[in-house]
């Protein structure tokens, strides 16, 4: 690879990387893997970050290898501009090869280079559908020819971020899923011993339930758990032994409030 990075060395950083995968993941571990490996591997970059979207809209930094690193993201979202923001909010690859003197950024560029000692810095998006994005930033300090290598070396670690971040909202959506299933098991099992019925038809109560009040089965399941049902037993699930109970009313008692 032109000299630069040996075939070993991109080996190692892909293989430790993808040991921080492994379920259940440790984000910032996974995060701290990469961000150190840029420093570490890409031939100039002294120091390297990742942004990323909240829920709401905001950008904050992770796994920063420096604290200067921090402090130049943070420019960038104050000042809306700069290779970072561009990145996350779009751009595939943004690069300035001379911060202090590139127009595209009138305050971030000389600020970043006068205050921070930044003489160029690269950002690449990072996007995990649907919902997270980021970017990956790479900053100099010293002047460095910024290659064809240095690019690819860059968009490997940023599409491993993307996959980092993907991977951490599937296994803590997985984690949600299984902890639903158990919740309507539970709750089938209690309805199931209680009134003398199949899996099936307390399955379907609990379905009923939820959308005649307007509650999610997994919180109508939780309730049913927490109160558990009226000793009595007087409403009971349609087809029970004793009766059509109205499954509306017992639900208002007791797990509409979940």
């Amino acid at each position: 690879m032109g000299g630069g990075v040996e075939h070993k060395e991109l080996i190692e950083v892909v293989t430790g990387v993808a040991d921080t995968l492994r379920a259940p993941i440790n984000l910032d571990e996974a995060l701290d893997r990469i961000t150190g490996s840029a420093v570490e591997t890409i031939p100039g970059i002294s120091y390297a970050s990742l942004s990323v979207t909240t829920k709401g809209g905001q950008i904050r930094t992770v796994a920063p290898t420096d604290p200067l690193a921090l402090r130049a993201d943070e420019l960038q979202y104050e000042f809306q501009q700069g290779p970072c923001f561009e990145a996350v909010v779009g751009a595939p690859i943004v690069q300035s090869d001379d911060l202090a003197n590139d127009r595209r950024w009138p305050r971030y560029g000389p600020e970043a280079a006068a205050a921070l000692g930044l003489t160029a810095q690269l950002a690449f998006r990072c996007r995990a559908e649907p919902h997270a994005r980021g970017a990956l930033n790479l900053y100099f300090v010293e002047a460095h020819e910024l290659t064809v290598e240095t690019q690819q070396l860059g968009a490997m670690l940023a599409h491993l971020s993307a996959v980092a971040l993907g991977w951490s909202r599937l296994d803590q959506s997985l984690h949600e899923a299984l902890t639903t299933r158990e919740l309507i098991g539970q709750a089938v099992g209690i309805l199931m011993e209680r009134y003398t019925i199949d899996a099936d038809r307390a399955f379907s109560f609990l379905v009923r339930t939820s959308q005649s009040t307007n509650v999610k089965v997994r919180e109508v399941a939780a309730g049913l758990i927490a109160e558990q049902v009226p000793p009595g037993g007087r409403d009971r699930p349609a087809g029970a032994r004793s009766g059509r109970g109205d499954e509306s009313s017992w639900l208002r008692r007791g797990t509409a409030r979940a």
